[in-house]
């Protein structure tokens, strides 16, 4: 893979306000890495520094080999960035808006319509933007992070504002610049809809990478059990009675479905016995540890995985 983001052991600090710590992390070409943590947790200010809009105190941060605090407008053109809450010019069209933006990055103003296009935006294109919703004013904030085709793009809370089915074009839309080869790094508090979204997940905790990994990684690492629920057939209290005493402490959920949480050595023989034929089970799902859950652990544990 090749590298297009590199911070190393970047320490940042506002007066007494230690935002940043010796953080480290790499980003690749065509990946999708989600930044995940709290309010305050360090997430805007390192998405600063891979814009070049501050410095660290020490450490380096390298954006596409450069660095981004050098003002090097090359280098700058490749990066789009998308605020958490955006502002515009509420007298100016959403085509005026998005054309001034062209201009100032050096691009092609045959790009905006398509651009537009993309987000939904057409049909509004020549009102103000003071008659935009929040989610068109969040729609033109993406279109104008879009702009030049970017190489890294760092998206702050994107889906502020947006309803379902405009997060599934904006998901979409991701996708695509991720097959084209794109960085793209989401920080959200949405963790459920994350998951699947991201290649990688990034937690930070008090400007700290307490985790860093694929969900599947950071899965093995916290060893949480997954919860295994089943559908019972209409049989003989007795009879299911009798097959919970020998395969486990389940827990009745309703009257015709239990769960239970399988620890990483006990899923598998769980599995054979509510798939054996003499199961009162007429189905069964397997819910591994979701995101919430492997954020909830990490930020607990207080140590950086090993």
């Amino acid at each position: 893979m090749t590298e297009t983001v590199s911070v190393n052991a970047a320490t940042k600090s506002y007066r007494k306000v230690h935002a940043l710590t010796e953080f480290s992390c790499s980003l690749n070409e065509g990946e999708t890495v989600a930044l995940v943590g709290h309010n305050g947790a360090g997430k805007t200010t390192l998405i600063k520094l891979m814009l070049g809009l501050i410095r660290p105190d020490l450490g380096t941060v390298r954006v596409l080999g450069e660095d981004p605090a050098a003002g090097q407008f090359a280098a700058r053109r490749r990066l789009g960035y998308l605020p958490e809450n955006v502002s515009f010019n509420m007298a100016l069209t959403g085509r005026e808006t998005l054309s001034f933006y062209a201009r100032l990055k050096r691009v092609s103003p045959d790009a905006v319509g398509p651009l537009l296009e993309r987000v939904g935006l057409a049909g509004a294109a020549d009102r103000r933007v003071g008659t935009y919703s929040k989610g068109m004013r969040q729609r033109l904030g993406l279109a104008q992070a879009l702009l030049g085709r970017p190489r890294v793009l760092l998206l702050d809370e994107p889906t502020t504002g947006l309803d379902p089915a405009l997060r599934r074009s904006f998901y979409e839309i991701v996708a695509e610049l991720r097959a084209d080869g794109a960085t793209v790094l989401l920080s959200s508090h949405a963790l459920t809809e994350l998951e699947g979204k991201a290649d990688r997940v990034v937690i930070v905790n008090r400007g700290t990478k307490i985790a860093d990994g694929t969900i599947e990684e950071l899965r093995q690492i916290a060893k949480l059990p997954t919860r295994i629920r089943v559908s019972l057939a209409d049989c003989e209290a007795g009879r299911v009675d009798d097959w919970i005493g020998r395969t486990g402490a389940w827990k009745r959920v309703n009257g015709h479905m239990l769960e239970i949480d399988a620890g990483p050595g006990e899923k598998i023989g769980l599995l054979r016995s509510a798939a054996s034929s003499d199961a009162p089970v007429t189905d069964l799902d397997v819910v591994p540890p979701t995101l919430d859950e492997l954020y909830a652990h990490f930020l607990g544990a207080g140590e950086p995985p090993r």
